[in-house]
């Protein structure tokens, strides 16, 4: 079974600064959020795509991704990951897509589509997909924060 979510944040950086950052999120999210996020390597690859991501979280739990896809020109964002401990016999795979898109107030619109392949008959529960979805938003908005108060890195 599958089940998609969907984000959207609107934000005042632009879509080419907002894809510049997330572009680097393996490098910078670990410093924006170092409580949620202890490491993040890519083990496989230099980042780009067909890499393999694994990321330590905070409570010591683990994630492995490929990167997908990356669309400079679209200010797309694809990957998927095929391993994590919060899968819990439920999640087979996650495949996320971001998009970066132009606002008409000059900053941009965030948008993340998730694709959950569950195990069977299983199902994620509303919590956790609105749980999900609020980490998602936080995430954000530190990545933001982040950016606005280092303007020389984007």
């Amino acid at each position: 079974m599958e089940v998609s979510m969907e984000v959207e944040v609107a934000s005042s950086l632009s879509s080419e600064k907002l894809f510049k950052l997330y572009n680097n999120y393996h490098t910078i999210a670990p410093k924006v959020d170092p409580q949620s996020f202890k490491s993040i390597t890519v083990i496989q690859g230099d980042g780009g795509v067909g890499s393999i991501i694994s990321t330590v979280y905070g409570d010591g739990s683990t994630s492995k991704h490929t990167v997908d896809a990356i669309d400079t020109s679209n200010h797309l964002i694809s990957y998927t990951y095929f391993e994590a401990d919060v899968f819990k016999g439920i999640i087979e795979k996650t495949t996320h897509h971001i998009k970066f898109s132009p606002s008409p107030n000059g900053g941009a619109i965030y948008k993340r589509t998730i694709i959950f392949k569950c195990i069977g008959d299983a199902k994620l529960s509303d919590e956790a997909m609105n749980i999900s979805k609020e980490t998602i938003k936080s995430i954000f908005k530190r990545m933001e924060s982040y950016a606005i108060a280092h303007p020389e890195d984007f």
